[in-house]
């Protein structure tokens, strides 16, 4: 049977003549900071002071033992990043150039001195880019010239570390006879009978060896031949139980075990787990253009999904309890769809097993985004072997449902003055319509490829034409009012947000001593987007008095801004269902501590839109809306029953007044939106106005304010705090607009259960508290936060 050693310990890097301790899985920042060589790059200024380590040769070294007892030995690397060099005893195995293949070299008999040597990935870069020609891109780093991580180069939330490394495991395998190079699993479902295909694909020692496979799932067993070095086995298994999306049903999932055999003599095994279902992406025609709309199991759906980048910025640190950790975030949200953008990696199986048990669609993109690829050698072979590997490796997933070409290259093609400076010269449209489908198509044909995000399906129109495919609204962030979300109705958006600074107890340890302002020396440097601060000022100013010298009420103003913004368009777009078939939120997480647009900052604390994503995504959702000339109240429901009752409609004054009321009646049937017309005489009118709508039965609210909160003279908040089991409760005597504890100012290790609250005179509310250890009513009060006049 294979053998398989890791090749953990030993390992040592080497630096200006030291021999440094070196961690494998891992990389040369991890390890120069582990041995105190560098700073802390996500502190303060850090990550200028170790630019260098990206420019640098890195060399890592252990002794490797000659074996014997096998017919072959094989030394495996699963990820290399990215130029390296592999020698054995001064012997060259191989050199390498891409970060998302895995490397196999015949070491059989042989042993001493394992040397891997990487060159800077700036200069294999520069060196492409010097054979092939410039290529325009949304940044000035080299990152489209080498099949690398993107982001490590820095992008508009991310900061510049170039990294190099063993960052993904190493094994000795020894084996003889025949070991399992390759199985590509079909799963398909019918009729209640799950087919599962595997096709296997062997490498052998001994060519004149009768080789067959075996394998089992859900109790069927089924024998197949191995003929040459190739075979099939199928198993067909009754009454499947269908896995589901979370919020659908259960997450059913079958071990698979296959076995390579001689003589029945075992000599390797496969074994994934994988999930019976089937999925489709409607992308016909239709009144409105044409759609983008995932069906599961024959089941329509409106994606709720969030975009993903790489965990850290030294992905190699990210293991299977902060994959488990982020997903269950996500889940929680009431996230269904998960997105893996395309500026980073094909994530380790620890991410898509977390997305099978917690029911998240997986939209995967390959690894390109926002710049021209040239599409020659050596790119074009790196580019098709990386897509052939992961697309077999990742397809027992159940959770994974589309293959994406790649991140706004087909839009920045059109738009972003690329053509002209091109003036002919490929860019990425060869893989993107050519090379990737092409894989998907041979390799796993029972997904959905999308060349592109955004893309409206044909050259015809334009690429990021809302009414045709995948839509990225940008414009609003950029320049305008994020009331513009209710400007149009696009078909699928994949791509929008608003920024927000991380959470305060964050901030204090990334920038330790530093006296904070929005535009103190650290926040400018872990604000990485052009012109973000500007932009989050004119946002905030629109809505809120700006305000000066106190950035405590900064603080909190542009993280409720962030909040409402994304809220305003999840809200107009789900209630366009089935227009609109699905919104991703840029972006879930961090990879260290930033403003930006994520949900959960890079300490993996939850920021206030983390907690209105959980209001905005839950199945069902109350939303008021201005539709034409008229204010209608929109009951979305997602869920699986048809949802009806009675809605209380109350014309508020900010003082606490009732100025009129009614109730109605409502039904919105399974899976769908009901509008409900809201009377003229409640419609508030004027900057001391607005309307609150209750569901009776399932305690849902929507409040609507006809003005921006700039104009609306909130009354002096008034309120009572108490401690009780498990949090605070707070007792309104006014009207208290958009409560938020910020539980990291109690503790840095407290979290709050929920976000943003609106309490009307007379309310109350609890808000449950984790990881407080001294409970105080007065140091709550402290750091509770919420509207007040004129700021």
């Amino acid at each position: 049977m294979l053998e398989a050693t890791p090749l953990t310990e030993g390992w040592i890097l080497h630096h200006e003549g030291e021999a440094l301790p070196a961690s494998v899985p891992g990389c040369v920042h991890t390890d120069l900071l582990a041995a105190g060589v560098i700073p802390d790059p996500f502190l303060g200024l850090g990550e200028t002071e170790v630019a260098w380590v990206g420019r640098r040769e890195w060399t890592y070294e252990t002794q490797l033992a000659a074996t014997n007892g096998h017919e072959q030995t094989d030394l495996v690397f699963d990820g290399l990043d990215t130029a390296a060099e592999i020698r054995l005893d001064g012997r060259l195995l191989g050199r390498t150039r891409n970060m998302h293949r895995s490397y196999r070299f015949d070491v059989t008999g042989l042993g001493g001195r394992l040397s891997v040597r990487f060159g800077s990935a700036y200069a294999e870069a520069e060196a492409v880019r010097g054979k092939l020609g410039e290529r325009p891109a949304a940044y000035a780093e080299p990152y489209q010239y080498i099949r690398k991580m993107a982001c490590s180069f820095g992008w508009d939330w991310g900061p510049t570390l170039v990294t190099a490394g063993i960052w993904r495991p190493v094994r000795l395998e020894r084996w003889s006879t025949a070991r399992v190079a390759r199985v590509r699993p079909l799963v398909t479902v019918e009729d209640g009978v799950g087919r599962v295909e595997l096709h296997v694909d062997v490498e052998r020692s001994r060519v004149e060896a009768e080789l067959s496979v075996e394998a089992t799932v859900g109790g069927v067993r089924a024998r197949a031949r191995i003929d040459g070095t190739r075979g099939v086995v199928r198993l067909d298994v009754p009454d499947v139980r269908l896995w589901w999306p979370r919020g659908y049903g259960e997450q059913p999932l079958y071990d698979v075990e296959l076995t390579l055999l001689h003589e029945d003599r075992a000599l390797d095994g496969w074994r994934r787990r994988i999930g019976f279902r089937t999925v489709e992406l409607d992308r016909r025609p239709d009144a409105h253009g044409s759609g983008f709309t995932f069906v599961v199991n024959g089941e329509r759906l409106f994606a709720r999904g969030v975009n993903w980048i790489p965990d850290d910025v030294f992905p190699s640190r990210i293991g299977r309890d902060r994959y488990r950790e982020r997903l269950r975030q996500a889940a929680d949200a009431g996230v269904d769809l998960v997105r893996v953008w395309g500026g980073g990696i094909y994530e380790s199986e620890d991410f898509y097993d977390a997305c099978d048990e917690f029911g998240l669609l997986v939209w995967q993109d390959f690894p390109f985004a926002c710049a021209a690829y040239p599409e020659e050698q050596p790119l074009r072979g790196e580019v098709e072997a990386e897509a052939r590997e992961n697309v077999v490796r990742l397809m027992p997933h159940p959770s994974l449902v589309l293959w994406n070409g790649n991140n706004e290259n087909l839009w920045g093609f059109r738009d972003w003055g690329w053509e002209e400076r091109l003036a002919g010269d490929s860019w990425g449209e060869g893989y993107y319509l050519g090379v990737l489908p092409r894989v998907v198509a041979e390799l796993d044909p029972t997904r959905p490829y999308a060349a592109g995000s955004p893309w409206s399906g044909s050259w015809d129109r334009h690429p990021n034409d809302p009414a045709y495919g995948t839509h990225h609204s940008w414009e609003v962030w950029n320049r305008e009012d994020y009331a513009e979300y209710r400007a149009n109705v696009p078909r699928f958006v994949a791509e929008f947000g608003w920024q927000g600074p991380p959470a305060y107890a964050t901030l204090r340890r990334a920038l330790p001593g530093e006296k904070l302002a929005s535009d103190s020396p650290g926040m400018l440097h872990h604000q990485k987007a052009d012109d973000g601060n500007g932009k989050l000022e004119r946002g905030l100013a629109r809505h809120f008095a700006v305000p000066e010298g106190d950035f405590d009420r900064w603080h909190y103003l542009t993280q409720v801004n962030q909040a409402r913004a994304v809220a305003a368009g999840i809200e107009h777009w789900r209630s366009h269902w089935p227009v609109c078939a699905g919104t991703v939120v840029w972006q879930l997480n961090d990879c260290w501590p930033v403003t930006s647009w994520a949900a959960i900052d890079g300490d993996g604390r939850e920021k206030p839109l983390y907690h209105e994503l959980r209001r905005v995504y839950a199945d069902r959702l109350l939303t008021l809306q201005v539709r034409g000339s008229s204010l209608v109240l929109a009951a979305v429901n997602q869920s699986a029953e048809e949802w009806s009752g009675a809605l209380t409609l109350r014309r508020m004054s900010v003082e606490g007044g009732v100025i009129g009321s009614s109730r109605v009646s409502f039904t919105a049937g399974r899976r769908s939106v009901a509008d409900v017309g809201v009377p003229r005489e409640l419609e508030p009118v004027g900057p001391k106005e607005f309307l609150v709508a209750d569901a009776d039965a399932d305690g849902l609210r929507a409040l609507y304010f006809p003005v921006p909160d700039l104009e609306v003279p909130y009354p002096r908040p008034e309120f009572e705090v108490e401690i009780v089991p498990g949090g605070i409760e707070v007792r309104a005597h006014t009207l208290v607009r958009d409560l938020l504890l910020q539980a990291d100012r109690l503790d840095p290790a407290a979290r709050a259960e929920r976000g943003l609250v609106t309490l009307l005179p007379g309310e109350r509310v609890t808000i449950g508290v984790r990881g407080w250890q001294t409970p105080d009513a007065e140091k709550a009060r402290s750091a509770l936060y919420c509207m007040e006049t004129g700021r």
